[in-house]
């Protein structure tokens, strides 16, 4: 009898599919949220190899030595033609210097750190969530094997209900564990891809403030 087996099914060969029918009801929700993560796993992807591949430090640097040398427009002419993100932050900065240097460019810093934080909050609420729905699907099959086992009145007569309900048990338990793991890896390089970019622009920003400020004790 099937049924018998399914605390060990995924020791003896048993399908995807098979698990899943196996594992009750609760494996439709730990589905939804797989996919979900799944889908911003992979949008996250795409989104980091187009940015990574649009990078141009060179330019970013050109750009300062332009404004340290006084070519200001010069600089903003270099930065809107780049893709870069940083570089669109300078350009935007020197673009408003004269109103305010520094809220322009925590205003474009914004902009582009929010660009990399997209989806990190639904991934965070995949990986908290996926566990919790596991431990929701070991007590929904602990409640059926005890219902089993109270409406048999025997472990012998109700051996299949009873281990059909541990099975459920551990199945939907081992699913979530498993996204939340899985998902551990991308959350956490997307954090660090994101801290990265704060880097990168904080450096930029402090170049930047040293030079004008140097450019300003000159002057006077």
């Amino acid at each position: 009898m099937i049924t018998s087996s399914l605390p060990f099914a995924f020791l003896m060969n048993q399908s995807p599919m098979e698990l899943f029918h196996h594992g009750g009801i609760i494996m439709w929700p730990i589905l939804v949220i797989s996919l979900v993560g799944l889908t911003v796993v992979v949008e996250r992807v795409i989104f980091l190899i187009r940015e990574n591949s649009t990078r141009e430090p060179e330019v970013v640097e050109k750009m300062l030595e332009r404004v340290e040398s006084g070519d200001v427009e010069g600089s903003i002419e270099l930065g809107k033609r780049s893709k870069d993100f940083v570089a669109r932050i300078l350009t935007y900065a020197l673009t408003h210097k004269d109103q305010s240097l520094h809220n322009a460019f925590v205003r474009a810093s914004n902009n582009e750190l929010k660009r990399f934080q997209q989806g990190v909050a639904v991934l965070d609420t995949v990986i908290t969530a996926a566990p919790l729905l596991g431990l929701l699907g070991t007590v929904t099959g602990m409640m059926a094997t005890f219902g089993a086992l109270g409406a048999s009145g025997d472990v012998a007569s109700g051996a299949g209900a009873i281990m059909g309900g541990i099975g459920e048990a551990l199945i939907a338990t081992a699913a979530g564990l498993a996204i939340a793991i899985i998902g551990l890896v991308p959350y956490n390089i997307l954090n660090s891809q994101a801290e990265q970019a704060k880097h990168d622009i904080g450096d930029a920003s402090n170049a930047l403030e040293l030079i004008i400020k140097k450019s300003e004790t000159t002057a006077s």
